[in-house]
């Protein structure tokens, strides 16, 4: 499933719930499912500065793809961060260049949180599309 598939999913998925405060619940809801990284992926070398709560974030290339996972000592931080990763992973380099996160915007998310979460889902993003960026090659 390319971005713009995973996207009209993921619109559907959340405009389906009453309203921005209800898909946050939600994202929250499957932020405690996903699993957490190991003490070996836990480390400062992926830790996203800039964050009051610690958000690591492990990212590789598998099969051409980029492949993102998360995770964080704030399970809102979890889940905003574990949004995105799971939106771009298995995706490849230009494509995600191609598709920023401003999608969300309208989905009423961004507005329930912090401005140091909303920092984070930020600094999340920016991670991605600079792992992308140093694997994306020459058309």
């Amino acid at each position: 499933m390319n971005l713009a598939e995973k996207q009209v999913q993921l619109t559907a998925e959340l405009t389906g719930l009453k309203n921005g405060q209800d898909r946050l619940a939600s994202l929250v809801q499957k932020a405690r499912a996903r699993p957490v990284l190991g003490p070996e992926q836990r480390v400062d070398a992926n830790l996203i500065p800039g964050c009051l709560a610690k958000l690591w974030l492990v990212a590789e290339m598998r099969n051409g793809g980029c492949v993102f996972a998360c995770d964080s000592d704030s399970l809102v931080v979890k889940a905003v961060g574990g949004l995105l990763c799971e939106f771009y992973s298995g995706q490849a380099p230009r494509e995600i260049l191609a598709h920023d996160p401003s999608f969300l915007a309208p989905l009423g998310i961004s507005q329930h949180l912090t401005p140091n979460r909303r920092n984070a889902l930020s600094r999340v993003w920016e991670h991605i599309r600079q792992f992308a960026e140093n694997h994306a090659t020459d058309p």
